[in-house]
């Protein structure tokens, strides 16, 4: 059976990657990605965000940009936390479509295609994770944090954090993003919904992490997330008023 080729079109994208210790996955996420845009684009480029990792992940980076043209990384000299590995990424993007996805590899760079697809309709696609591999305890508590994200900020989602995400890139021109830790996502769907920009859902499959540990669910970065949730809504609603 003859595969079929995806047709190409004038899609112009980068892809980036937050990473903190990823060693066991990012080559792998990074080949297949490559692979998958090598099919679809012509204008396409891969950002490694190496947030001050320990391990080997800022080496494996460096190799794949003498392999790869398309390949950039930008190395975080310490770990700076999430939010601050994301607007990096965002930062260097430079095509018209921005995605990103954790460098963990716990989606299928695949279901892209179908993300791709909506994006003459809509200015951003937010995905939501139909099978969350995880404990029933971070199950509950992420239902509760995208509660009370969306009561506070006024949109409403099913999974605010899930890191499969697709931007038009012309949303963060003149965008403050302050956030560095996991209210970043947040932020950023309250900035750009307040400026007009229109938001979709689409369900992704998520699957076990290969190794390394997530730091989502430490006390620390909590505490941090609420404090800068309330201060989010204080500064969005001050904005907001004539």
């Amino acid at each position: 059976m003859t595969e079929t080729v995806p047709e190409r079109d004038n899609l112009s994208i980068s892809v980036f990657f937050p990473c903190h210790n990823e060693e066991e996955s990012i080559e792998d996420l990074v080949r297949s990605t490559y692979a998958f845009l090598s099919e679809r684009s012509d204008d396409f480029e891969i950002i490694i965000v190496d947030d001050g990792s320990i391990d080997q992940t800022g080496k494996i980076a460096d190799r794949l940009t003498q392999e790869f043209s398309e390949v950039r990384v930008i190395h975080h000299p310490s770990n700076r936390g999430y939010g601050d590995a994301l607007q990096s990424g965002f930062r260097a993007a430079t095509k018209e479509w921005v995605f990103y996805t954790d460098g963990d590899a716990q989606f299928d760079i695949s279901e892209l295609d179908a993300i791709l697809s909506l994006r003459q309709q809509v200015d951003i696609v937010s995905c939501y994770r139909m099978n969350r591999q995880e404990g029933w305890s971070r199950r509950f508590n992420a239902w509760c944090w995208t509660t009370l994200v969306g009561l506070l900020l006024g949109f409403r989602l099913k999974d605010v954090d899930c890191a499969f995400k697709l931007f038009r890139n012309s949303i963060f021109e003149g965008m403050e993003m302050k956030s560095t830790g996991a209210l970043i996502d947040a932020e950023i769907l309250a900035r750009a919904k307040h400026k007009g920009y229109s938001i979709t859902q689409h369900g992704v499959h998520h699957y076990p992490r290969r190794a390394g540990q997530s730091s989502g669910a430490k006390l620390s970065v909590i505490l941090r997330a609420f404090k800068e949730l309330f201060r989010l809504r204080k500064e969005i609603i001050s904005e907001s008023q004539p």
